[in-house]
């Protein structure tokens, strides 16, 4: 007699997948540690000895799985790089992005450049700098942030040539805002007093005004 057929059966998930997404997530995890190790390092007085083996012993990982991470200490920094973007340029982006007429755009850079950077990231930022005269990878890839982050004021006066429909050209505009930003933000960081929500208003009105 014919042995009766057989009933297809029902493929068995196999549960490896489910321990390589929780061995991703823990993985991930020590990644943004790491990442918040070296910020830490980089703000702080140590940022001309940083090195991935004082990461790693601050993060409380071994220094090979450091390395796992981030191949040197190169990658690590260009990492802490991408890291801080949402802290400065993206808000920027933003203000300048969201829809609304020139004026009310400006006012909300106005308003956004009001709020300064915190310490922390200012400290940061001047570490950064420091290294990228040293590192040319680092170099190109903060170089790209901050064009980014000009990028932003540039915008703004595209919206302002829009509406006028006349023959401005917005980058000189939007570049000496930049500037004017990077230099008061080095004289408030000797001079709190200095009034930086008007300067920041009759600058941009001004540049406005005249183009």
């Amino acid at each position: 007699m014919a042995a009766p057929p057989k009933e297809p059966q029902t493929p068995v998930p196999v549960p490896a997948r489910a321990g390589r997404t929780r061995v991703s997530a823990k993985g991930e995890q020590t990644r943004a540690r790491l990442i918040a190790a070296a910020r830490t390092l980089l703000s702080g007085e140590m940022s001309a000895r940083f090195t991935t083996r004082n990461v790693a012993a601050l993060c409380g990982v071994s220094h090979g799985m450091c390395h796992y991470h981030f191949a040197d200490r190169t990658d690590l920094i260009l990492a802490v790089i991408e890291d801080i973007r949402p802290e400065w340029i993206s808000p920027m982006e933003e203000a300048v992005e969201a829809p609304g007429a020139f004026s009310e755009r400006a006012e909300r850079v106005v308003l956004l450049l009001t709020q300064g950077e915190s310490a922390d990231l200012s400290h940061l930022h001047s570490a950064l700098h420091w290294h990228a005269l040293n590192d040319e990878r680092i170099r190109v890839s903060l170089e790209a942030e901050y064009r980014r982050w000009r990028g932003s004021f540039v915008h703004l006066f595209q919206v302002l040539a829009d509406e006028r429909g006349g023959d401005i050209d917005p980058r000189p505009l939007g570049e000496a805002v930049a500037a004017a930003v990077d230099g008061l933000a080095a004289i408030q960081s000797l001079d709190a007093e200095v009034d930086a929500e008007s300067v920041f208003r009759t600058l941009i009105l001004t540049l406005a005004a005249g183009a």
